[in-house]
């Protein structure tokens, strides 16, 4: 069965929903020298689990760019700020063992029997919470898809403590923006903060095409990225955080918030002398999909 007809197969059932203690706490942990980056990446899609870093392009890219995190940056843990956590409120984990969650469904079994393993980070969880007073604890989460597919190739190991931060599905643009901007002090002991999404998502336009077997971008996937990447490089943030008006095609490109909005919290986290770079930029390889992915570095 090629790839077509296994999507195809699963049209009507696949629902990817957005719906050791520790003594010390972060304010404790030393800063280092090395003010540690920022992410915004694709997490992929779910039928590219199962694929390996040699049939998929953007699995090796993440392996690469884990290797070279590990090599020059003390990584004590990693926050994932995921599309596929969508709550009312803001909630962090705090779990010291997360949970793999497969948040997809009726796939054949082989998809359920990939397994990442990593410890959480409940003392630095808990300083986002006295980072950003808004934020409510939780251990009623664990790594859904918008993570763990993306952190088993960025650290194989599993040896980066993460946790999860959810997105409040009603809150306004600006709101996931400054909530960036409260995280900044994380940057300083050592936690990688990684917004998981795609900066076009049309769940609805993508299916229609697979559904007439057309593989092909519909055309203005092209226009919107390149604007996107326009936007990004003269760092124009106000017209990112006014997607859904700034560009006629904004509400086309995201037509819901959870796939977008974890870009606003990674350019949250940006200071002004930070540098963007692309890091994957193959970025059309679904219709009215992006995979544009960047690390933002001091």
């Amino acid at each position: 069965m090629n790839r077509i007809e296994f999507i195809k197969s699963v049209l009507g059932l696949a629902a990817m929903g957005p719906l050791s203690s520790f003594k010390l706490f972060t304010d404790q942990l030393p800063v280092q020298g090395k003010k540690m980056p920022v992410l915004f990446t694709s997490h992929g899609n779910p039928m590219d689990i199962p694929l390996s870093r040699e049939e998929r392009p953007f699995w090796k890219t993440l392996f690469e760019l884990g290797k070279e995190l590990q090599k020059n940056y003390e990584v004590k843990a990693a926050l994932v700020v995921s599309a596929h956590w969508c709550t009312k409120g803001t909630f962090v984990n705090v779990s010291p063992e997360p949970k793999q969650i497969y948040d997809y469904y009726g796939f054949p079994e082989e998809y359920y029997k990939v397994i990442y393993r990593a410890k959480g980070a409940p003392e630095i969880a808990r300083e986002v919470k006295q980072l950003a007073p808004v934020v409510h604890e939780t251990t009623e989460w664990g790594l859904d898809h918008g993570a763990w597919p993306m952190l088993m190739h960025l650290f194989p190991e599993g040896n980066v403590p993460v946790f999860q931060m959810s997105i409040d599905y009603y809150a306004k643009p600006e709101y996931h923006y400054h909530l960036g901007q409260q995280l900044k002090p994380l940057r300083e002991k050592g936690v990688l903060i990684i917004g998981s999404g795609s900066l076009i998502h049309n769940l609805s336009l993508a299916m229609r095409k697979l559904q007439s077997n057309d593989m092909k971008p519909y055309g203005w996937e092209l226009e919107y990225d390149a604007w996107i990447k326009k936007q990004l490089d003269t760092r124009n943030i106000a017209n990112i955080i006014n997607y859904e008006n700034s560009h006629k095609l904004g509400k086309l490109a995201a037509p819901t918030p959870d796939h977008f909005v974890p870009v606003l919290y990674s350019l949250g986290l940006m200071d002004s002398k930070d540098e963007i770079k692309y890091f994957y930029e193959d970025s059309i390889s679904l219709p009215a999909f992006s995979e544009r992915s960047f690390i933002i570095t001091s």
